[in-house]
């Protein structure tokens, strides 16, 4: 029995050694990101304790686990400190494709949210979010996931969505750190930023993929089709697709698609291996720093949301 024990000690250690050389490997490549060793220390140590068991993460127990006195100096990390998210946002994108790269790959592209409590956290509305699956006080975040075609998967961007009654109130961005330069843009405009980065950046994939809400714009549809973009996303049945042979609803009796029972939502799509555009039925399902303008991979666990 104590042998037994033994190994599975070296084994956990073994484990643990390996997957400390990686985390080290990925943050040497966004350790240049960080304007001086005392941020970049609290940014490694800030990442470690969201990756920890941990029961629970906040400014509090993160700074416990790092060793802090106080959340003082991750807060700072959040709110005030120099370092470039977007340039920590390239080098995961890069760290992704390099070890995850695939030809046939997949862009995914979902909105998440994160409840919240009061209204300074930037972005925060009553609005609908599938976290709570109802309205709620929240942020909504759009993320685009990259999923090769062997499994393995990873998230590579990230855009904030800022509500129009927030667009609308200059001096509440201002207050928020949110520059007088950024606008309102819908959800299906920020996957069209993310998927045009990801394709400026060279990531290989072979098409994107999308709920409803990203399926049923016609302007982020126009624009994968102009760039020669395959993809398959969800519609309504009641949406109105315009193809070669005309205009059709993807679950009614006009299309070759069958007709899916009542509250199901359909499948659209578009790709040059593909004779004509893909429809089909599918059971509708939701896909499986405080107050600065650019939003990144940070957490609202030393007090604020990760804006």
């Amino acid at each position: 029995m104590l042998g037994a024990v033994d190994e599975a000690r070296v084994l956990a250690g073994e484990a643990h050694a390996a997957w400390s050389e990686s985390f080290n490997e990925l943050f040497a490549q966004v350790a240049g990101a960080f304007g001086n060793a005392a941020v970049r220390r609290h940014g490694r140590a800030y990442l470690l304790g969201l990756l920890s068991h941990a029961e629970r993460k906040n400014g509090w127990t993160l700074a416990e686990f790092a060793g802090d006195v106080s959340p003082d100096g991750l807060q700072r990390l959040l709110n005030f400190s120099p370092w470039d998210e977007d340039a920590c946002r390239d080098a995961v994108r890069r760290y992704v494709v390099a070890h995850l790269g695939d030809p046939a790959a997949v862009l995914a592209v979902d909105e998440t949210g994160f409840l919240k409590k009061g209204r300074m956290s930037a972005g925060v509305a009553r609005q609908y979010t599938g976290t709570a699956g109802r309205v709620e006080n929240s942020q909504v975040g759009v993320f685009l996931a990259y999923a090769a075609g062997d499994g393995p998967r990873a998230l590579i961007d990230r855009e904030l969505y800022l509500p129009e009654k927030w667009t609308s109130d200059r001096d509440r961005c201002r207050a928020a750190g949110i520059g007088d330069d950024v606008a309102f843009a819908t959800k299906p405009e920020l996957a069209q930023k993310m998927i045009g980065r990801a394709v400026k950046a060279g990531v290989p994939f072979s098409w994107v993929a999308g709920d409803e809400v990203y399926g049923g714009n016609p302007g982020l549809r126009s624009w994968l089709e102009g760039e020669g973009i395959a993809y398959v996303m969800a519609v309504a049945c009641s949406e109105m697709i315009t193809t070669a042979a005309g205009r059709f609803r993807p679950g009614g009796s006009g299309s070759a698609a069958p007709t899916g029972p009542r509250g199901r939502g359909c499948m659209t799509g578009r790709s040059s291996a593909l004779p004509a555009p893909l429809t089909s039925c599918w059971p509708a399902a939701p896909w499986p720093r405080a107050r600065r303008a650019s939003w990144s991979w940070r957490s609202s666990a030393a007090g604020h949301p990760a804006r």
